[in-house]
Protein backbone atom coordinates (compact mmCIF):
# COMPACT_ATOMS: atom_id res chain seq x y z
CA UNK A 1 0.00 0.00 0.00
CA UNK A 2 1.16 3.17 -0.95
CA UNK A 3 1.30 6.31 1.29
CA UNK A 4 -0.48 8.44 -1.28
CA UNK A 5 -3.57 5.56 -1.00
CA UNK A 6 -3.46 5.19 2.69
CA UNK A 7 -3.78 9.19 2.80
CA UNK A 8 -6.77 9.60 0.44
CA UNK A 9 -8.14 6.27 2.72
CA UNK A 10 -7.84 8.25 5.40
CA UNK A 11 -9.41 11.53 4.00
CA UNK A 12 -12.28 9.92 2.44
CA UNK A 13 -12.74 7.77 5.92
CA UNK A 14 -12.92 11.73 7.94
CA UNK A 15 -15.11 13.72 5.81
CA UNK A 16 -17.78 10.91 5.62
CA UNK A 17 -17.47 10.21 9.30
CA UNK A 18 -18.04 14.20 9.31
CA UNK A 19 -20.91 14.31 6.79
CA UNK A 20 -22.49 11.56 9.24
CA UNK A 21 -22.03 13.28 12.22
CA UNK A 22 -22.53 16.48 11.03
CA UNK A 23 -26.94 16.55 11.25
CA UNK A 24 -26.70 15.37 14.97
CA UNK A 25 -24.55 17.40 16.04
CA UNK A 26 -25.04 20.31 14.47
CA UNK A 27 -29.16 20.70 15.07
CA UNK A 28 -28.01 19.45 18.81
CA UNK A 29 -25.84 22.29 19.07
CA UNK A 30 -28.25 24.81 17.59
CA UNK A 31 -30.79 23.56 20.03
CA UNK A 32 -28.10 24.00 23.16
CA UNK A 33 -27.36 27.31 22.09
CA UNK A 34 -30.98 28.52 22.21
CA UNK A 35 -31.24 26.80 25.23
CA UNK A 36 -28.53 28.71 26.71
CA UNK A 37 -29.54 32.06 25.36
CA UNK A 38 -33.33 30.94 26.91
CA UNK A 39 -31.70 30.13 30.19
CA UNK A 40 -29.65 33.84 30.32
CA UNK A 41 -32.54 36.07 29.00
CA UNK A 42 -35.00 34.07 32.21
CA UNK A 43 -32.49 33.30 34.57
CA UNK A 44 -33.52 29.47 34.90
CA UNK A 45 -30.50 27.28 35.66
CA UNK A 46 -32.47 24.26 35.25
CA UNK A 47 -30.28 21.11 33.94
CA UNK A 48 -32.84 19.17 32.80
CA UNK A 49 -33.88 22.24 30.97
CA UNK A 50 -31.07 21.76 28.28
CA UNK A 51 -30.60 17.91 28.76
CA UNK A 52 -34.38 16.93 27.98
CA UNK A 53 -34.66 19.05 24.21
CA UNK A 54 -31.13 18.24 23.48
CA UNK A 55 -32.20 14.33 23.84
CA UNK A 56 -35.28 15.04 21.83
CA UNK A 57 -33.56 16.64 19.14
CA UNK A 58 -30.46 14.29 18.77
CA UNK A 59 -34.18 11.40 18.85
CA UNK A 60 -35.74 13.28 15.89
CA UNK A 61 -32.84 13.74 14.20
CA UNK A 62 -31.57 10.06 13.98
CA UNK A 63 -35.15 8.91 13.04
CA UNK A 64 -35.18 10.94 10.09
CA UNK A 65 -31.90 11.16 8.75
CA UNK A 66 -30.65 7.82 10.42
CA UNK A 67 -31.63 6.12 7.03
CA UNK A 68 -29.48 8.24 5.03
CA UNK A 69 -26.64 8.04 7.73
CA UNK A 70 -26.78 4.66 6.83
CA UNK A 71 -27.25 4.69 3.37
CA UNK A 72 -23.82 6.86 3.08
CA UNK A 73 -22.11 4.72 5.71
CA UNK A 74 -22.50 1.57 3.34
CA UNK A 75 -21.60 3.16 0.20
CA UNK A 76 -18.34 4.23 2.03
CA UNK A 77 -17.80 0.47 3.25
CA UNK A 78 -18.77 -1.41 -0.31
CA UNK A 79 -16.37 1.55 -1.94
CA UNK A 80 -13.76 0.46 0.65
CA UNK A 81 -14.55 -3.29 0.55
CA UNK A 82 -14.16 -3.30 -3.76
CA UNK A 83 -11.18 -1.25 -3.66
CA UNK A 84 -8.86 -3.92 -2.15
CA UNK A 85 -8.08 -6.12 -4.98
CA UNK A 86 -6.45 -2.98 -6.43
CA UNK A 87 -4.66 -1.99 -3.72
CA UNK A 88 -1.91 -4.85 -4.47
Amino acid sequence: MHADLALKMMSDLFWTGLWVCFPLLGLTMLVGIAISVLQVVTQVQEMSLTFVPKLLTAGAVMILAGPWMLRKLTQFTVQLWSGIPSMF
